[in-house]
């Protein structure tokens, strides 16, 4: 069995967003040689995910309204983790909420996806460097 092992690195200018990376990972999956097997796609830090779903706008909106509405970025005061200095509790929950990542079949040497299916970044605390874990391992 072969594993490949890759970081992706993401810097976003704003506090939240998405960003699609399934090009990412299809490349990592490309240069990893890997036909058949398993991908794993984590966020390795705790105020972001990865999750697996539609690249359409108007659903991004929604999901950001939604996550809103469940944990609200202010007021800050509201989280008791905000009391150690930092504003991101918020972030911390909405983490919880789409999860750490994802783990995605190889077939042939293709992601193998379901119609629509596209890889996301979500980002809920940005403004500074954060990274993206990509696990390959099989045959």
């Amino acid at each position: 069995m072969k594993s490949y092992r890759k970081e992706l690195v993401f810097e976003l200018p704003t506090r939240r967003g998405f960003v699609n990376i399934t090009g990412e990972i299809e490349a990592a999956l490309a240069a990893s040689g890997i036909q058949e097997g398993l991908c794993a796609v984590n966020a390795m830090h705790i105020t972001a995910s990865v999750f697996v779903n539609d690249d359409e706008r108007g659903l991004h909106r929604d999901y950001e309204r939604w996550l809103e509405k469940l944990a609200p970025h202010e007021p800050t005061s509201a989280y008791d983790h905000n009391k150690t200095g930092e504003d991101n509790g918020d972030a911390h929950l909405k983490r919880e909420i789409l999860g750490r990542g994802v783990v995605l079949a190889v077939t042939e040497g293709k992601l193998d996806f379901g119609p629509w299916e596209q890889v996301f970044y979500a980002e809920f605390d940005g403004r500074r460097e954060k990274r993206v874990l990509v696990k390959i391992i099989g045959e």
